[in-house]
């Protein structure tokens, strides 16, 4: 199967005003042309949206969005999704329409992630505008930056995204049980895995345990470790909480901190991710989860 990256997030919000102030005005990112009173597309660099926050009555992942490359692609990825026995449906006319998106397929991975495979989708070609200045890392392929989503059962989901949807198998790192409050009880650890489509160390994280939103975080990788700071600097003086401190991770080498969201979730906001070669990395076992900081408010 042919994805080459994560493409969107889509999430429901019953605090739509507050997002709005938290993707805008602390995150730096800039209101897609196309947003309304009850829907935020959010852009971060040429596409004509990274991020839809649609308002409801609850937090909780709508979909994760991966691309494909083209009417073809799409079509051999519904057929082997279909042969592997995963349900798949076909987007209807007003579904593409809303997403700007030539050809889009829904399905759901084995922890019940609710996925979205497209292509086509439409660009922004005016000047991006972000109001510090800020510029994200998503060109040659890279996306929108990572997610991480539960999988309690690890192993289904591994062999689903690394064997069916052809995601390389980056690195794993074992957590303890109180790391993973929700996990399968009577365990020594669990294991969490880190996997990637692209040369972007890891587009997809894979989490042991159950979380009510569907989702544990999203990351947005910045061009400057000043862009870093300045936007920790906004959270400190917004009052939001920081969950982790600055830091640099030991997998992907990004510097980075992680603030509570509106969604009763995380947001990472990171500089310097490591770039790779598919063909000749070797997955690792990640002994500790970062090299400096990181370090965890609860």
């Amino acid at each position: 199967m042919d994805i080459r990256s994560l493409g969107y997030l889509r999430i429901e919000t019953a605090g739509l005003d507050a997002w709005r102030t938290y993707v805008l005005d602390l995150l730096g990112m800039v209101t897609a042309e196309d947003s309304t009173e009850s829907v935020l597309n959010v852009r971060i660099d040429d596409r004509i949206r990274r991020l839809s926050f649609v308002g409801g009555t609850q937090d909780r992942l709508l979909a994760a969005g991966f691309e494909v490359a083209d009417a073809s692609a799409l079509a051999q990825a519904a057929a082997e999704l279909e042969a592997a026995g995963i349900a798949v449906k076909p987007a209807d006319d007003a579904t593409l329409a809303e997403r700007r998106v030539q050809g889009l397929i829904h399905c759901t991975d084995p922890a019940g992630n609710p996925l979205e495979l497209y292509w086509g989708q439409a660009q922004d070609h005016t000047p991006l505008a972000a109001p510090y200045g800020n510029r994200f890392v998503t060109g040659d392929h890279l996306g929108l930056g990572h997610v991480v989503l539960p999988a309690p059962d690890m192993d289904a989901a591994v062999d689903f995204y690394e064997n069916l949807l052809g995601f390389q198998l980056r690195d794993r790192m074992k957590l303890p049980p109180a790391a993973v409050p929700t996990g399968e009880p009577g365990r020594d650890f669990y294991w969490m895995n880190f996997l990637s489509p692209n040369r972007r160390h890891h587009s997809l994280g894979l989490y042991p345990g159950a979380l009510p939103p569907g989702i544990v975080h999203f990351m947005v990788e910045v061009e400057r470790l000043d862009d870093v700071g300045f936007c920790l600097d906004r959270m400190n003086k917004a009052g939001i909480p920081i969950a982790s401190s600055l830091g640099r991770h030991s997998n992907d080498h990004m510097v980075s901190f992680y603030a509570q969201a509106p969604g009763g979730f995380q947001v990472e906001y990171g500089w310097d991710g490591l770039i790779v070669d598919p063909a000749t990395w070797t997955a690792k076992e990640i002994t500790s989860d970062s090299f400096w900081g990181h370090q965890w408010n609860g």
